[in-house]
């Protein structure tokens, strides 16, 4: 098994933060990666739904289902993707912890890469810590711009 741990703050208040990261429908502003975000069921605070990405350079659509249940009591998050697509399974949790700079926003994969592809557990891994490092930069820049403009002048 293989996992990843990434964290930035931002400077946000946290319901701000926590509103606006877990607002799957939203997530193709919040996220560059994302073309489509498509609510599938909701069930309780579990949400299911369908992440499409962007073509890649060969123009190939990516697409996959997964699950996620918000805690606004603990500010976490357990999610795990139903179709898994090259990995034999996929579970995240995010966690978002006040600090004295703002909001520590966590992610953390844990995930095994299927047998038989064209890379392993290792190279998944830097993959992940690449994406969900521009990922959060961008998420970042975004709450904090949104928190400037709630601010009354």
């Amino acid at each position: 098994m293989a996992r990843t741990d990434n964290a930035i703050v931002v400077d946000a208040p946290m319901e701000l933060l926590w509103d606006m990261t877990n607002d799957v429908e939203s997530w193709p502003e919040l996220f560059s990666e994302y073309a489509a975000a498509e609510i599938l069921e909701r069930d309780g605070a579990t949400v299911r739904f369908r992440l499409t990405l962007h073509p890649d350079e060969q123009g190939q659509v990516w697409s996959w289902v997964s699950e996620r249940t918000p805690d606004p009591v603990t500010r976490t998050v357990r999610a795990r993707r139903i179709e898994t697509g090259p990995f034999e399974f996929m579970n995240l949790y995010w966690s978002y912890t006040p600090t004295e700079a703002g909001v520590e926003m966590r992610w953390q994969q844990e995930f095994t890469v299927r047998q038989g592809l064209p890379f392993g557990d290792p190279e998944m891994a830097e993959r992940l810590n690449t994406n969900t490092r521009r990922e959060m930069a961008r998420i970042k820049g975004l709450v904090e711009e949104a928190a400037r403009q709630a601010v009354p002048r």
